[in-house]
């Protein structure tokens, strides 16, 4: 697989011009509505004599409203149409938009801004679904984290640094408003020259017509992202840290002024400590995961988010100044650091939860419905923020302080991240295995990359420890469906384990002839499915590290199911703690030091009509070589 850093891909024209595309959407809805709400915060009478804070609740709504009215209708348009020249449009649309609200800023007539501000979330509805959709047509399955933790960075950067712009901009004098009035023109002008580079990307469904009904619509949808599980509860779960990051965001204002006693300096450095710790995080990605989709970094990502969120109260309860302080003086304070710390990880946790979700998404939904699913999930994220909204609302009546918020979000979170790990088993199963080569072992991988990308295949392996399967689930980007011995299967707490892997037991034939005949009907059904089978052909873990002979089972797999075989073989466990090595088994471990060093190697694909289990266990040798 391509091992190029993700930054590489800022260098290539599949993936730069629409990076910044999206960068300067970003940077431009935020300059905007930021200097909006500053002017009106600072200078409202000249403006309306309208009460400042409903239109502060009333502006950032608009912007959302029509992700709820229009998310399923630029889903359809992102599958039905050619995404560069879609975006093309959006961002024609954005000028005109921008020229309007330039007229606004002009005239001081309140409500034409006010117009601009919804046509700016239009703006976003449709540009969103080709946002996400566009990538797996342009990167590599093992490019995919990468180009997301990029996306992510700069969405996030672009983000902060427009409120930073926004709100500097505007109450420059004497030149403030023509400042942000025609610098949001420039940036629309170019944000459409960029999208003029964007490589042509084909419409996976032309065909599509249009349901102008946006309820039924987003029912469609959503109904069709529940028939693949795995997808949907990646919805649910990327919705609920808009959710989580709404609810924290919403507080840093008051908390910046009232717990912290800062000035609107210190609101923006906890803005851009968040920020940061987001840009890090998701660029983080692609190094934790080894250049593939690794849905372990999501309960990695939950359990810090949770972690450094209870901290957050813990941190700002002990924080003793009563002094109102800037920026550089806060962070002078006692306790400041753990504060800011907080919540730059907090920033990097959340990276590392989200990407991985927006990559399996990407994946693993069917490519003619991409855009709509990523549609039904922009009004799911919606939807979570108006209800986070509520619900912060709630506390402060109950009367919760900010920081108990920050705590009760946290608990709130770990609840989430529990129940849906445990409807998806597969997130923490990823999430043990990537843990366990990231801290005991060390895996490097050979010829990974000819492990088929989708399709049927039965993956045949030599048997070694107890934690071979863990180590080749961790260097495998998909799902495998592993045949194990039914007596370890039934082993107290594992035997969870292996039932939410979706393990296969099997037995001898003269042990258990039907559990016998049952595994070998669910390796057919799992590989009529297109699903990997990994086998152990051995039949046991070696006693001595040499090879046992390789048993029939295989072919009596290939009878049923003709599909490719992938001979592997996994060198570095033999004489570890979890293999049966008898002979000074302490002394071998303490020797390698602690962190073995593995490597699994991959052989080539080799036809049904090529393979015998003496064939096999040839193959299987010589990758093995002679280090066990």
């Amino acid at each position: 697989m391509s091992q190029q850093s993700q930054f590489a891909l800022m260098t290539q024209r599949r993936f730069a011009p629409f990076f910044w595309t999206q960068f300067l959407g970003a940077f431009n809805d935020n300059v905007f509505k930021t200097a909006l709400l500053t002017i009106l915060t600072f200078d409202a009478l000249s403006w309306t004599t309208l009460d400042v804070g409903l239109l502060n609740q009333l502006i950032p709504g608009l912007f959302i409203l029509p992700f709820v009215l229009f998310s399923a209708t630029s889903g359809q348009f992102a599958d039905k149409f050619e995404k560069a020249g879609l975006a093309r449009k959006v961002k024609l649309l954005e000028i005109a938009i921008m020229s309007i609200a330039a007229f606004g800023w002009m005239t001081h007539n309140l409500w034409v801004l006010v117009a601009a501000v919804a046509g700016m979330g239009i703006h976003s509805t449709l540009f969103g679904p080709v946002k996400y959709a566009y990538l797996p047509q342009h990167l590599k399955t093992d490019e995919l984290v990468g180009g997301n933790g990029l996306i992510e960075m700069g969405t996030f950067v672009g983000i902060l640094i427009g409120e930073i712009l926004g709100a500097m901009l505007v109450v420059h004098q004497p030149w403030g408003i023509q400042l942000v009035a025609f610098g949001a023109i420039a940036i629309a002008v170019l944000g459409y020259l960029t999208s003029l580079k964007i490589p042509v990307s084909p419409a996976p469904e032309p065909e599509l017509k249009i349901n102008w009904n946006p309820v039924s619509e987003t029912i469609r949808n959503i109904s069709f992202s529940k028939q693949n599980r795995p997808v949907f509860l990646s919805l649910l779960g990327n919705s609920w840290f808009w959710f989580y990051g709404a609810i924290v965001l919403a507080q840093f204002p008051l908390y910046a002024k009232n717990y912290l006693h800062g000035d609107h300096s210190v609101f923006v450095l906890l803005l851009t400590v968040f920020s940061f710790g987001i840009g890090a995080g998701s660029l983080l990605c692609e190094k934790l995961s080894g250049h593939k989709v690794e849905i372990g970094l999501v309960p990695f990502g939950a359990i810090g988010l949770s972690l450094f969120g209870l901290d957050l109260y813990f941190s700002s309860v002990s924080y003793t100044n009563t002094l109102t302080v800037g920026a550089l003086d806060f962070v002078r304070q006692t306790g400041s650091l753990r504060i800011l710390a907080d919540i730059v990880l907090l920033g990097i946790f959340g990276g590392l939860y989200i990407v991985p979700l927006f990559a399996l998404i990407q994946t693993r939904c069917d490519p003619k419905h991409l855009s709509r699913t990523i549609a039904g999930m922009n009004i799911l994220n919606a939807l979570f923020m108006v209800v986070a909204s509520l619900a912060a609302s709630a506390m402060l009546l109950k009367g919760f302080t900010i920081p108990q918020i920050f705590m009760a979000t946290a608990i709130l979170n770990a609840l989430v991240a529990v129940y849906i790990f445990s409807l998806v088993p597969e997130f923490l199963m990823r999430f043990i295995a990537w843990l366990l080569i990231h801290t005991v072992y060390k895996v490097r991988t050979v010829n990974a990359d000819s492990l088929p990308a989708e399709g049927a295949g039965v993956m045949v392996c030599n048997h070694v420890s107890y934690m071979d399967a863990i180590v080749i689930v961790a260097c495998s980007p998909r799902p495998i469906r592993f045949v194990m011995d039914h007596r370890i299967f039934k082993i107290p707490f594992l035997s969870w384990v292996f039932r939410t892997a979706k393990a296969i037991p099997i037995a001898p034939a003269k042990e258990d002839p039907w559990l016998m005949e049952k595994a070998y009907v669910d390796i057919a059904q799992a590989l009529h499915e297109g699903e990997l089978v990994c086998i152990f052909p051995e039949g046991k873990l070696t006693a001595t590290g040499e090879l046992n002979e390789f048993k029939g089972g295989v072919m009596k797999i290939l009878e049923r199911t003709p599909v490719p075989v992938y001979p592997m073989a996994l060198r570095g466990l033999w004489g570890s703690f979890f293999s049966r090595d008898k002979t000074n088994p302490f002394e071998r471990a303490f020797r390698r030091g602690p962190f073995s060093k593995l490597e699994l190697i991959v052989g080539d694909v080799m036809l049904p009509t090529e393979v015998t289990p003496e064939v096999l266990q040839k193959e299987v040798k010589s990758l093995r070589g002679d280090w066990r």
